[in-house]
C-alpha cells in the first residue's frame, strides 16, 4: 500500500482537548450552548458529572445550564438570580451553592462558568464546571464552632465574629479553587490554577489546521520520497560493500579505493537521523503528530538505536590512517541492521509491480552476495588452518586450474600466492549463485565436510528463495496483466453465449462491437460497482464531480445542494455505438438523456425530426401525476455518443423529497429539453442542423429534402 498519509482534515478537537485535560477528580463538567437564549440547553456532560449527581447522560442532555434540576429547599435564591445574570451576560461565574443529587441528597459545590469563545470572538459555550467540596465545608463549619465556643470562654481576643467567619470561608475558597485571580479579557480565558492543575488557556471551539513548523518535514512530502529512495540506494551500497570488505579486503583496508564512497555513506545516514527527529508520522490512531516533543520520543523509542550503531564513521578512522584492530571489522556488520528499515518500508513499494520486482531480483542477487562471501571465508578459514597439508580446498582446486596456487608459507594473504582477488570473487559468486537457482555445474565444487555443510545449507536457501522470489514474481506479473485477462476472459464468455445460443450474424457483431468500444472508454471500470462501498455522503459528492455537466445546466440551478447530491446518485453514464438506436417509437421512456459527445438523428417514419449534438437534452415534459411516458420518435445514434442518464423512477423519488423544487422543474424542463419525445406533443417536421457537429456521416435522402 502506499505510505500512510494519516488524518490532516481540520477538525475541531476542542471537546477532546477539554476531556483531555479535566481527568481524575476534576472532570465534573458540563457544555452549554450559549447562543440558544432559552435555557442554554447542555450538549455535552462529562462522566464525572453523571457519577456526582446520579443522574444519567440521557437525562441531563438538553436540560438548563443553570442546572435547576439540581436545586433543592437549601439552594440559595440569591446564588439561582446570580447564575441567570451571568448566563444571560455571558461572563463568567463563581461561587459555592448547595445542590441534591438525583438520591435527594444534599451536597456543597463550587461552580465555575466559563463562557467559550469562537475565532470571531463571539460565545459560543458555556463551560460548567463541578467541584464536592461537602467534606471541607463541614470541617470549616466545626472549625468555626469550635472557634466560636473558644470566643464565648474569653480564650480569643477580639475580632468581629462576622469578618472572621467571612475570612475563614474565603481561605477554603482559596485553598480549593485558588484565589479569584482576574482573569485577562481575551478570547483565551483560563481556568482556575488550583482546581485544574493549572492548564494552558482554554482553547478557542473553531475548525483549526493542524500546526506545523516550518522545521518539521512531511513524512510524505516530495522530498522525504526522494530521500528515502537516497537511503535506499546507500542502504543497498552497504550491504554490497561491507560483507566483502571484511571476507576479501580484511586488514588491507587502508589501500581500498571505496574508502570516500564509504564516508560519503555514513554522513547521509548521520542526516538521516538528524531530520528523523524533525519528520512527522502517523499515530495508533491515524493522527499525524507535529509536535516535535513526540516526534523526538517516538524515534528515540523505535529506530535510533538501530540507526545510530549503523552510522557508526568507522571510515573515518581508515581516512585519518589510525590503525585499527581487525576486531574494528567486524563491528562493520552491524551496518546491515540498516536493512531492517527497507523492511518498514516495502509497503509503500508494493504499489508499483515493477519496483517490487526489481527489489526482488536484487534481493536475490544479494543473497547470493553475502554466500559467496562466507564461501570464501570457510576456505581461506581451512588453509590458514592446514597451511602444510592442506591441498583438497575449494580454493587450492581453483588456484592450480588457474595456475595459480597457492604456497604453504604465503597462505591466502600471502604476496604473489593464490589467484586474484577478482578471480576469487568471482569464482565464489558463481558458486552461490548456480547452487541457489540449480544443483550447480561441479566446476566449482565442496571438498570438505564443511564446504559440503556450507553447500546443503545454501541449496535448502536456494528452495526458500525460489519459493518467496519468484513466487512473488508470479503474483506481481498477474496482477500486471490482470486487466488484460479480465477482458479475454469477457471475449470468451461472450463469444461462448453467442455460440450457445446461436446469435445472428448481425447481433452478433452488435454486441462484440458494443463491448470493445465501451472496454476501451471505462477499460473494465464498473463505476457502479467501485464505489458502493463508499459512504453516501462521499459518493454523492464523487458522482457530482462527474456529472457536472449535466448539473449545470439552467434546468437545476435553482435545486438545493442536497437535491443535487441526491440527484446525481440516480445519474448513469451510457455509450451508444453508430447505426445503434437509443429509443424506439412507442417505448416507455425510462430516463432523460444528456448528450457529452457525438451526434444522434431523432427519425419518425424515416423523416429525420432533428439532429442532436454535444449538449443537448433528450427527454420529456413531466407530470407529477402522470408518470408513463410513451416516446413519439426513434433515437438513433450517428456517431459514436457518450450519454449520461437520469433514470426517471430516481427523479421521481427526489422530487417527491424535494417539493418545493419538483414543481419549478416540470415547468423549466419544457424550456430545456432540446428535442421533446412524449407522445402526442406536436412537432413540426423539420431539420435542427447543430453547430456543435461538425462531422456527419451522409445518410440518404429522406421526405424532407
Amino acid at each position: 500500500m502506499p505510505v500512510m498519509k494519516g488524518l490532516l482534515a481540520p477538525q475541531n478537537t476542542f471537546l477532546d482537548t477539554i476531556a483531555t485535560r479535566f481527568d481524575g477528580t476534576h472532570s465534573n463538567f458540563i457544555l452549554a450552548n450559549a447562543q440558544v437564549s432559552q435555557g442554554f440547553p447542555i450538549v455535552y456532560c462529562s462522566d464525572g458529572f453523571c457519577e456526582l449527581t446520579g443522574f444519567s447522560r440521557a437525562e441531563v442532555m438538553q436540560k438548563s445550564c443553570a442546572c435547576k434540576f439540581l436545586y433543592g429547599p437549601e439552594t440559595s435564591d440569591g446564588i439561582i438570580l446570580s447564575i441567570n445574570d451571568a448566563l444571560e451576560e455571558r461572563k463568567e461565574f463563581k461561587d459555592e451553592i448547595m445542590f441534591y443529587k438525583k438520591t435527594a441528597v444534599l451536597f456543597w459545590c463550587l461552580l465555575d462558568i466559563v463562557p467559550i469563545k469562537n475565532e470571531k470572538g463571539d460565545v459560543v459555550l458555556f463551560l460548567a464546571s463541578f467541584k464536592d467540596i461537602t467534606d471541607t465545608k463541614a470541617k470549616a463549619i466545626h472549625d468555626d464552632k469550635r472557634e466560636g465556643q473558644c470566643r464565648r470562654r474569653g480564650r480569643v481576643k477580639t475580632g468581629s465574629p462576622f469578618s472572621s467567619a467571612r475570612l475563614r470561608s474565603s481561605t477554603i475558597l482559596y485553598h480549593i479553587s485558588g484565589h479569584l485571580h482576574s482573569r485577562e479579557k481575551k478570547s483565551k480565558i483560563k481556568l482556575n490554577k488550583n482546581v485544574f492543575g493549572d492548564p494552558p488557556a482554554l482553547p478557542e471551539y473553531k475548525v483549526a489546521d493542524a500546526k506545523k513548523s516550518k522545521f518539521i518535514l512531511l513524512h510524505f512530502s516530495t522530498f522525504k520520497a526522494g530521500w528515502d529512495w537516497l537511503i535506499l540506494l546507500a542502504t543497498f551500497y552497504v550491504a554490497v560493500t561491507v560483507p566483502y570488505n571484511v571476507c576479501f579486503i580484511g586488514d588491507d583496508d587502508m589501500t581500498r579505493s571505496t574508502t570516500a564512497s564509504d564516508i560519503v555513506v555514513e554522513l547521509l545516514f548521520i542526516i538521516d537521523i538528524v531530520l528523523s527527529f524533525r519528520t512527522t508520522y502517523v499515530s495508533k490512531s491515524g493522527q499525524v503528530i507535529f509536535d516535535a516533543r513526540l516526534i523526538c520520543i517516538h524515534y528515540l523509542t523505535t529506530w535510533f538505536i538501530i540507526d545510530l550503531v549503523a552510522a557508526l564513521p568507522f571510515d573515518l578512522l581508515y581516512a585519518f590512517k589510525v590503525s585499527v584492530v581487525s576486531v574494528v571489522h567486524l563491528l562493520k556488520t552491524v551496518r546491515l541492521l540498516r536493512l531492517l528499515r527497507l523492511l518498514q518500508k516495502l509497503d509503500r513499494y508494493s504499489q508499483h509491480s515493477t519496483v517490487v520486482l526489481t527489489l526482488l531480483m536484487f534481493v536475490f542477487a544479494l543473497v547470493a552476495h553475502w554466500m559467496a562471501c562466507i564461501w570464501y571465508i570457510i576456505g581461506k578459514m581451512e588453509i590458514e588452518a592446514n597451511a602444510y597439508s592442506w591441498e583438497i580446498g575449494w580454493l587450492h582446486e581453483l588456484g592450480r586450474r588457474l595456475e595459480s596456487p597457492y604456497s604453504a608459507m604465503g597462505g591466502v594473504n600471502g604476496t604473489g600466492t593464490g589467484p586474484s582477488i577478482r578471480s576469487v570473487y568471482i569464482a565464489s559468486l558463481y558458486f552461490t549463485l548456480s547452487s541457489l537457482t540449480s544443483v550447480g555445474f561441479g566446476n566449482v565444487s565442496a571438498n570438505t565436510d564443511a564446504e559440503k555443510i556450507f553447500s546443503i545449507c545454501t541449496m535448502l536457501i536456494g528452495a526458500l528463495m525460489h519459493a518467496l522470489v519468484f513466487g512473488n514474481v508470479t503474483a506481481i506479473i498477474q496482477r500486471m496483466y490482470s486487466r488484460w485477462s479480465q477482458y479475454h476472459t469477457r471475449t470468451k464468455d461472450l463469444k461462448d453465449f453467442i455460440r450457445v445460443h446461436r446469435l445472428p450474424q448481425i447481433l452478433k457483431q452488435r454486441m462484440l462491437e458494443y463491448f470493445q468500444t465501451t472496454w476501451s472508454v471505462n477499460n473494465g471500470i464498473d463505476s457502479n460497482e467501485l464505489l458502493k462501498d463508499f459512504p453516501d455522503e462521499l459518493r454523492s459528492d464523487i458522482t457530482m464531480h462527474l456529472n457536472k455537466e449535466i448539473l449545470e445546466l439552467s434546468l437545476f440551478s435553482s435545486a438545493s445542494r442536497g437535491c443535487l447530491r441526491s440527484l446525481s446518485l440516480h445519474i448513469k453514464t451510457s455509450f451508444c455505438a453508430p447505426g445503434e438506436y437509443l429509443l424506439r417509437q412507442g417505448d416507455a421512456l425510462q430516463a432523460i438523456f444528456f448528450v457529452c459527445s457525438g451526434s444522434m438523428e431523432v427519425l419518425k417514419d424515416n423523416t429525420v425530426l432533428a439532429i442532436l449534438g454535444k449538449g443537448d437534452l433528450i427527454g420529456a415534459n413531466l407530470s407529477i401525476d402522470d408518470r408513463v411516458i410513451k416516446t413519439n420518435a426513434d433515437v438513433k445514434a450517428l456517431t459514436y455518443c457518450d450519454l449520461q442518464c437520469i433514470n426517471l423512477k430516481g427523479l421521481y423519488e427526489v422530487l417527491d423529497l424535494y417539493p418545493e423544487y419538483s414543481h419549478r422543474f416540470v415547468q423549466d424542463i419544457q424550456q430545456d429539453l432540446t428535442y421533446n419525445l412524449r407522445e402526442g406533443h406536436e412537432t413540426h417536421v423539420s431539420l435542427t442542423y447543430n453547430l456543435k457537429a461538425v462531422c456527419m456521416p451522409c445518410f440518404e435522402p429522406c421526405a424532407f429534402y
